[in-house]
């Protein structure tokens, strides 16, 4: 088995190392979503044309994208129910295989935010997925045979899976969702062979659940020190609905044998049902990054970026791996651009807080972070818990989207700079006492979304895609967008940045100024990543267009509420005039001479 696993992660680490593949959903282990490809470069980009078109015959939002690892076919997926397709691209997408498993249609209404999937994983022949359901699947890549499954939860207890699973050694790891219906978060690690258990590490609880010691796990630096602040920082037993989900991106070090990832919030959206005594309780942790020793899942270090969150802030964003120089020396850098509106950098072997700086203008829910503690100065005025219960705390930037969701930023080793995608948007927040019953919503709060204002920074749209400097703490361009940019960005070598719009739009601007390019209209809105690859010495763009998720979820779901979809409904209701449902893969190449 050990030589099993040390083949599996080096043929991963061995087709990263490829510059003609995209082996995984953030096209490496540190989550940097750069391709070392240049044959379509910002001088020939505008030329790019549609090859072929696939349809998935599903409708709802397609996230995540399409695999290449050099065997001639793209594998793609979609949301429930999570078929899986091998595309020959020698026919222009002939379907050579189709999975498509057998799951509870009941898992669809318990799924929080539309029912989405973040993609396949591949190593060794094999293909994995999580599905709906919280079944975990490895499939023989050749001709589509089921391997073995795993089952990672119940549905209806309200867990479900969203996230792309990520082959490390020869554990394929994994993480629910379901924080809105105070399920207990947990990241897994399964045999990839066999589909055995490994290990699990809770997002609250005993220290012995969350597989930390709090005298050698670090937290800025310095042990932790106190045990079991899994359980002292929750009230009663809140822990055990405690959310955590961790449902985004996981990456890895293999130097350091690390696992990088978020947990989401912190199980109900009323503050004052997690407070003790009526003081502001921690609800360790929740909103956390982890770094996680990938053979045992023990806990190097963790940093929990919103202690007591009051706003649905989710700490699941991608965790990208990167190398910089600070204050005249080199450090394993880990950056992220945040839900919080702020963008941060930790050292990623000790988890010391390096960069924590506002990316989105009208972020006022805290002023700043604290350097030497790591925690944000809260703004009272819109603290939800200072407010009260039942008391609606208006203008809060930003929503509980975050100034940016889920969708995976890109890193140039070229510019030094992250490009992602930006939600613009800020809320009215009003908790209210909620009850927990197992499979049932625990959000506890209603809310109302409105585009940032101008005087805070907002240009009237809902959203844009900027170029940041992680070292720095500062945007460098940002170009305004008519609606939340909810795709997956992608850098090249070739000097070239792109991206998808909710309407539908896949964008080209210039890696260094931002410069319009290119632009092309798919049949529906883009909320997944693009990706890119070369096959047969031609290089591709492919992208799956499927406008849905948490911004798309009026269309998606038929809702028509304002208030519907935690306020998205009301928010994005002039989407219906720029985009429909659809599922379809679209492939671009520069035309043949």
């Amino acid at each position: 088995m050990a030589t099993t696993g040390a083949q599996a992660n080096q043929s991963v680490l061995d087709m990263q190392d490829d510059p003609e593949l995209w082996p995984t959903q953030l096209g490496n282990y540190a989550g940097n979503r750069y391709s070392r490809l240049d044959q379509i470069n910002r001088d020939n980009v505008q030329d790019l044309v549609p090859t072929w078109q696939f349809s998935t015959g599903v409708l709802r939002g397609h996230e995540g994208g399409p695999l290449y690892v050099g065997d001639g076919r793209l594998y793609i997926h979609t949301p429930f129910p999570n078929r899986i397709y091998a595309l020959d691209l020698e026919e222009d997408g002939r379907v050579l295989w189709m999975y498509e498993p057998d799951q509870d249609s009941r898992v669809i209404p318990v799924m929080c935010c539309d029912t989405v999937n973040r993609g396949l994983a591949y190593a060794d022949g094999r293909l994995y997925l999580n599905q709906a359901d919280n079944t975990v699947i490895a499939l023989n890549a050749e001709d589509g045979e089921l391997l073995w499954s795993a089952d990672n939860g119940d549905h209806t207890e309200g867990e479900t899976m969203t996230m792309s699973p990520l082959v490390v050694n020869d554990k394929v790891i994994v993480g629910n969702s379901g924080g809105e219906f105070g399920v207990r978060g947990h990241i897994t690690a399964y045999n990839a062979e066999t589909g055995e258990m490994e290990w699990r590490g809770y997002s609250q609880g005993p220290d012995s659940d969350v597989l930390l010691d709090p005298e050698t796990t670090l937290m800025m630096g310095e042990p932790v020190g106190e045990a079991d602040l899994g359980v002292t920082t929750w009230p009663d037993d809140e822990w055990e609905r405690g959310g955590g989900a961790p449902w985004g991106w996981v990456t890895y070090d293999p130097e350091l044998n690390l696992i990088y990832y978020g947990t989401g919030n912190p199980g109900t959206w009323n503050p004052a049902q997690r407070a003790i005594d009526g003081e502001p309780a921690d609800n360790k942790w929740a909103i956390t990054v982890f770094a996680r020793d990938a053979d045992t899942g023990e806990a190097k270090w963790v940093y929990q970026k919103v202690p007591f969150d009051e706003w649905d802030y989710d700490g699941v964003n991608e965790n990208q791996l990167i190398d910089v120089e600070w204050n005249g020396e080199d450090r394993k850098g880990l950056a992220i651009i945040d839900r919080t509106g702020f963008g941060f950098l930790l050292d990623r072997e000790t988890g010391e807080l390096l960069v924590a700086e506002k990316f989105a203008p009208e972020t006022n829910w805290a002023t700043h972070y604290d350097m030497e503690t790591g925690r944000p100065q809260v703004d009272p005025e819109y603290s939800t818990f200072e407010q009260g219960v039942d008391v609606n705390t208006t203008g809060i930037c930003p929503t509980a989207m975050g100034a940016k969701n889920m969708q995976p930023s890109s890193y140039s080793p070229e510019t030094g700079l992250i490009y992602a995608g930006i939600n613009r948007i800020c809320m009215d927040y009003e908790p209210h006492e909620t009850e927990y019953v197992s499979g049932q919503p625990y959000v506890g709060a209603t809310l109302n979304m409105m585009p940032s204002p101008e005087e805070a920074g907002g240009h009237g749209g809902l959203g844009s895609f900027m170029a940041w400097d992680p070292v720095a703490g500062e945007v460098v361009w940002e170009i305004d967008e008519r609606f939340a940019v909810w795709s997956g960005a992608l850098t090249t070598a070739g000097n070239v940045a792109f991206y998808g719009t909710l309407e539908g739009y896949i964008k080209a601007v210039d890696l260094e100024t931002g410069d319009h390019l290119w632009q092309f209209k798919t049949p529906s809105g883009i909320i997944g990543n693009i990706n890119t690859f070369q096959h047969e010495g031609k290089q591709y763009v492919a992208v799956l267009s499927g406008v849905g998720g948490w911004a798309g979820i009026g269309l998606a779901a038929g809702l028509t509420d304002p208030e519907e979809g935690l306020g998205a409904v009301g928010v994005f209701a002039a989407l219906d005039d720029y985009t429909k449902l659809g599922g379809v893969l679209t492939v671009f190449s520069l035309p043949d001479r």
